[in-house]
């Protein structure tokens, strides 16, 4: 549409004449208030709302989708927002519409969304982007085709708890003839040129559309969404498509009649700041934030995560809460070896950065039904309980969350003391709590997505009540369940 391009003042070519992007010298000496958008664990927006209001000082609103939040900021903060514990993933909003009215037809509402990409106010988001990339460190080689795809998904909100069909990420698709014959690309034919025609020769953006759609009334796909609205930038920009090594990825979010264009500011998801050795059921860092935002741990707080797997859980609440102690334990000692392996790298990373030594936490081997823990001696249990489906299976979960309740409920001060504990199996988890009456009381529960299932971090309140008087402990011990209640138990399961 424009063959009028802009050369920045490190060579790239970063589009058609827009006045306000003058190269990254004007961004120094001025700032400016943007939009920014965060993908946040579905369940979590109000605890993600609070942290920016804590730390950033901005209002935030929430999405109608659930999993996102909306917040406006100063760029001269722009290096505290990647601060954040409780987000995933970042984005400046170059457009939105909150009541967009799409055409009948497919062909109708694909036309308008291509005329849409060239009428768009891209100057301050490319401004954004650049500012951005100034800031954050470059973490080696861009990601490959199967990280891109993760990060779609992590992008995309829970659409599950609110009756419709799961976002649908879908990459814009180069066409034939931007597609490098035999390995050569945008690099290769720059490297045929001399020496000084390669330092006179602006280097093109390569970037990618990301469309992430929730709702089942369009007339389109996701697919069909991202591809025509990224020939239309890509016609518009002289951008170069690149699903991979790309510069700049364009969010299309659409999700029932709103529509949010953006461009990313992440490359990879914040969760993964802190796990280096992963296992089967590795908890999201900026879940484990939420959960322990929930539970609110003081000074001095002893904090057990008894089913830890790689530490996640008791490593954020190390980092993040560091006034209290936290100590994770498994009966796998490859999972206690993986919890191991993270403390020392977030204790390395943590020396190098600001030369504190250690962290306030422990890992220990140990069967969570016996725990070698003095009686009315932990402040708080956090832990990320067996679903049935991974590890172990939900016939052994009838047994087994009884009997770590009962253990919970020894461990932890009566009055004062707090579980907040994860499932997937929230009939069985249900079943037993109201089983631990005299022990347990359910506080609040907060319904979140974990790897698309539907599950939920409850949150109890230890009562009074004396361990091992209680009737429900008392039923709950150890060789006192009776075979009628075990075949009911089995009736149940079945």
């Amino acid at each position: 549409m424009s063959s009028q391009v802009d050369v920045d003042a490190e060579g790239v070519t970063v589009g058609p004449s827009l006045t306000p992007f003058n190269g990254f010298e004007s961004t120094v000496g001025s700032t400016m208030i943007v939009t920014i958008g965060a993908t946040v664990p579905t369940g979590f927006e109000h605890t993600a709302a609070e942290e920016v209001k804590e730390k950033i000082g901005a209002e935030v609103r929430i999405g109608k989708d659930r999993g996102r939040i909306y917040f406006e900021v100063s760029t001269e903060r722009l290096s505290q927002v990647h601060l954040l514990r409780s987000v995933d993933n970042l984005f400046v909003i170059v457009e939105e519409y909150k009541h967009y009215q799409f055409k009948e037809s497919k062909e109708e509402t694909l036309a308008e969304l291509m005329q849409l990409a060239s009428n768009l106010p891209w100057a301050n988001g490319l401004e954004v982007w650049r500012l951005n990339n100034s800031l954050k460190k470059r973490r080696g080689r861009r990601r490959g085709p199967h990280v891109a795809k993760g990060k779609a998904k992590a992008a995309a909100p829970d659409a599950e708890d609110a009756g419709e069909k799961e976002p649908q990420p879908a990459e814009m698709q180069p066409s034939i003839e931007d597609r490098p014959l035999d390995g050569a690309g945008a690099d290769s034919e720059s490297s045929s040129l001399g020496p000084e025609e390669a330092a006179s020769e602006p280097k093109v953006l390569k970037f990618r559309v990301t469309c992430n759609r929730a709702g089942d009334k369009h007339s389109f796909s996701s697919n069909e969404a991202a591809r025509d609205f990224g020939g239309a930038i890509q016609d518009f920009f002289q951008w170069k498509a690149d699903m991979t090594r790309f510069d700049i990825e364009v969010l299309l979010n659409i999700s029932s009649e709103e529509v949010v264009i953006g461009i990313a500011l992440t490359e990879e998801s914040l969760h993964r700041r802190n796990i280096t050795h992963f296992g089967p059921t590795t908890l999201r860092s900026t879940l484990c934030y939420g959960m322990l935002r929930l539970c609110n741990p003081q000074p001095s707080d002893v904090i057990f995560d008894p089913m830890c797997g790689t530490g996640a859980l008791p490593l954020e609440g190390a980092i993040e809460f560091n006034s209290a102690f936290y100590v994770g334990g498994d009966n796998n000692d490859m999972a206690i070896n993986r919890t191991v392996n993270n403390i020392t790298h977030v204790q390395k990373r943590k020396e190098e950065g600001d030369g504190a030594p250690g962290l306030p936490m422990d890992a220990v081997q140990w069967d969570v039904c016996r725990l070698p823990v003095r009686s009315s001696s932990v402040d708080i249990i956090l832990s990320d309980m067996p679903f049935g489906k991974r590890m172990g299976s939900r016939k052994k979960n009838w047994d087994l969350y009884p009997a770590c309740l009962r253990e919970m409920a020894r461990v932890v001060r009566p009055g004062c003391g707090t579980a907040v504990l994860l499932t997937q199996d929230k009939k069985c988890f249900t079943k037993a709590v109201s089983r631990m009456g005299g022990l347990w009381k359910k506080s609040h529960t907060v319904w979140v997505n974990v790897g698309g299932l539907h599950a939920g971090v409850f949150l109890l309140k230890r009562t009074e009540g004396t361990f091992g008087e209680t009737p429900e402990d008392v039923y709950e011990a150890p060789g006192n369940r009776s075979v009628e209640s075990t075949a009911k138990e089995d009736k149940e399961l079945s």
